[in-house]
């Protein structure tokens, strides 16, 4: 599927829908722009694992509780979390209660941290932006991973983190500006990613 044209005239990536809310704000501001600061690539690499098999207006509408929570993803502070914390979390239906997933964000930012030795979080994200980036006319020729994102799971795995596989990689990859995602006619290409 190719562009959709919204309520405004302005074409977008069809996900982002015709209409105002949320989704389409999130498309419009913030979907491929490069973010800046550990706490934010922490954040989005959080809220994509959380994001696993569920939709990403389910993630967008909890975010700030998930800001809240995970204390403005600031990993030092995270990743003092004990198990008193990760179970407190499981009883606030603010934030998606998954236990595994409530884990893994306490172990990415231990993992963060042990990142701080080298390069950092988003130096080390940033490393594996694509040599090529892709361009799209439309969705169906649009993949759901790379070879940079699978070699970014496997890094990452190696660093220690979880949740981290290459399709959820690939998304955190878009999200972040590692290229731009937008397809070849949305209004935000070229626009976003910088």
């Amino acid at each position: 599927m190719g562009p959709l044209v919204g309520d405004d005239g302005v074409a977008r990536c069809p996900w982002a829908g015709a209409a105002p809310g949320p989704m389409r704000d999130y498309h419009d501001t913030e979907w491929g722009a490069r973010v800046h600061g550990e706490s934010a690539y922490l954040e989005r690499l959080t809220l994509e694992a959380f994001q696993s098999g569920l939709s990403w207006s389910t993630i967008l509408a909890k975010r700030e509780a998930f800001r809240e929570v995970f204390r403005g993803f600031d990993a030092e502070l995270v990743a003092a979390f004990d198990d008193a914390d990760q179970a407190r979390l499981m009883q606030d239906a603010r934030i998606v209660r998954n236990r595994l997933k409530i884990s893994a964000a306490v172990t990415n930012a231990r993992a963060t941290l042990g990142l701080r030795e080298g390069v950092g979080l988003e130096a080390f994200v940033l490393s594996y932006a694509p040599a090529q980036p892709p361009t799209y006319a439309d969705t169906d020729a649009m993949p759901t991973t790379s070879t940079e994102s699978a070699a970014l799971s496997k890094a990452l795995k190696k660093a220690g983190f979880v949740f981290v596989g290459p399709t959820t990689m690939y998304a955190l990859m878009e999200a972040v500006g590692l290229f731009d995602p937008h397809l070849d006619d949305c209004f935000r290409r070229a626009a976003s990613a910088r």
